[in-house]
C-alpha cells in the first residue's frame, strides 16, 4: 500500500494493517522528513486516544492528516500501536 498526497509517496509498505477500512502503515514506512507532530487528539472507546500529524509537502501544509494509537485500549487493536493512518485527501492505494 502507498499514502500518497500532492503527487508525493508519503509511506509504502507490504504489511499495513487494516481496521475499521483505515490501512494502519508501520513507523519505518513512513517518509518522516514530510510530518510534524500536531496538537491534536481525539478519544476512540475502543482504540484509546489518538494523537495526530500535519502532513507538509512543499509549501502545501494538510493538518492532522495522519494519526495514531500510541496505546491501544482493546487487545484486538493492539497490533496497531504506533502505526500510522491517514484522512484528510491522503490518498491510500495499492502499490502497482
Amino acid at each position: 500500500m502507498r499514502a500518497i498526497w500532492k503527487n508525493t509517496i508519503l509511506a509504502e509498505s507490504d504489511t499495513t494493517i487494516e481496521v475499521d477500512g483505515n490501512h494502519y502503515f508501520p513507523p519505518s514506512s513512513l517518509r518522516w522528513e514530510f510530518f510534524k507532530p500536531s496538537t491534536r487528539h481525539s478519544v476512540c472507546s475502543r482504540k484509546g486516544e489518538a494523537s495526530y500529524y500535519s502532513v507538509q509537502v512543499g509549501h502545501f501544509e494538510n493538518q492532522d492528516a495522519a494519526w495514531t494509537y500510541p496505546k491501544p485500549q482493546e487487545e484486538k487493536v493492539k497490533e496497531i500501536e504506533g502505526f500510522i493512518a491517514f484522512w484528510k485527501g491522503v490518498q491510500v492505494v495499492g502499490k502497482n
